[in-house]
């Protein structure tokens, strides 16, 4: 009787740790907060390799891929607890030139170097030089903040006056001609741009200058040129004044046009208008040309694309970094780290970021470089 009483106390604790163990895997969670995923980050944070990264790790520069950077981060340093990661999104011209006055491990851009900042460049990577890996990439949408207004289409021509303070009214004929069937109100538009130096900003202006020449007299970069409009700081400033302000317009990267923020879908000369979608964005991406030389990945994109399904205000954003000559006590946590952002687990993280991921055959090159850095 005793044993048989010892044997069922013995079954009832094992039963006890089964159901507490199921109980904290399906309370699991995932680094996005997503809930009973736990299972599946763990896997994905035992492929990351650690490697001899330690230390900090600084680094700035795009405000678009920030929230990229966050959801890798929080992944990286779970499985890598020796290395601090602290990414600043001060936009990609700051971030340019924090990386050439040697004050960071890397820099994100989403505009490719210069050749005088490749130059520039061997100062700080010593028997080498910057070059440009693209890691992340996307749309950049047009949000809009215009009640009553749920679906609106727009043309290169169009936006180009938007933002050169050629069209001021929402129910300007032209806006009126692409959208027929919407009830446009007598409302001022409030158009926004980047009051700091910005790769998006670069990208945006690429596209009206391409796409709409004729109406786009500027010169594309990443400082602001057109007069007129309103300004903010990064690509969060600008998504807040969307959504705070009736009449407002402005660009950013799709992942800042969330909470029921709308967006435009652009008419390209495409059998029908195109939508700021990541497979869109993706499908504009794998179309690009590889233009870099060596070990520098730049890509030249088809801003004014009329392939079907293509939406041609797309970005990549690039981390730049030394070839050679990087420093030794940042090394292992640079190539560590960069090498789990190329990764198949961290590629995979962009979709529920609201990025696009790189095409295999960029991504796999992209693997090479980051793996080959000294």
């Amino acid at each position: 009787m005793k044993l048989q009483r010892m044997n069922r106390r013995a079954l009832a604790l094992g039963a006890l740790a089964v159901s507490g163990a199921l109980a904290l895997t399906a309370c699991g969670s995932d680094d996005t907060g997503n809930p009973g995923e736990g299972s599946s980050n763990a896997a994905a944070q035992s492929n990351i390799k650690c490697d001899d990264a330690k230390g900090q790790l600084q680094a700035s520069g795009s405000s678009a891929q920030k929230n990229a950077i966050d959801a890798w981060v929080k992944q990286y340093t779970a499985a890598c607890k020796s290395v601090q990661v602290n990414y600043n999104p001060t936009g990609s011209g700051a971030g340019i030139t924090a990386f050439l006055q040697g004050q960071t491990a890397f820099a994100g851009s989403d505009s490719a170097l210069k050749p005088e900042e490749v130059e520039q460049s061997k100062k700080v990577c010593t028997g080498g030089q910057a070059i440009d890996i693209p890691m992340v990439g996307g749309p950049v949408a047009v949000g809009y903040n215009v009640e009553g207004v749920d679906n609106l289409v727009l043309d290169a021509p169009t936006l180009a006056k938007i933002f050169d303070s050629k069209i001021t009214k929402w129910n300007d004929p032209s806006i009126e001609k692409l959208n027929p069937d919407a009830t446009l109100p007598d409302l001022k538009i409030q158009a926004f741009h980047r009051s700091d130096e910005s790769g998006t900003t670069d990208n945006f202006t690429k596209y009206l200058k391409a796409a709409a020449p004729k109406d786009w007299k500027y010169e594309p970069g990443k400082a602001w040129e057109a007069k007129g409009g309103q300004s903010a700081q990064g690509s969060s400033g600008l998504a807040q004044q969307v959504k705070q302000t009736s009449g407002a317009i402005s660009y950013f990267e799709l992942s800042y046009a969330k909470d029921g923020m709308k967006t435009v879908s652009i008419d390209t000369g495409a059998s029908k208008p195109v939508e700021a979608t990541l497979d869109n964005a993706t499908q504009a991406i794998a179309a690009a040309k590889q233009v870099g030389t060596g070990k520098d990945l730049s890509l030249e994109l088809d801003y004014a694309t009329k392939a079907e399904g293509a939406y041609p205000i797309t970005l990549v954003t690039y981390e730049i970094v030394c070839d050679k000559g990087n420093k030794a006590d940042t090394l292992p946590a640079v190539k560590s780290f960069l090498g789990y952002m190329a990764s198949e687990d961290g590629q995979g993280l962009l979709k529920d970021a609201a990025y696009a991921p790189m095409p295999e055959e960029v991504i796999t090159k992209v693997r090479e470089t980051v793996n080959g850095l000294s």
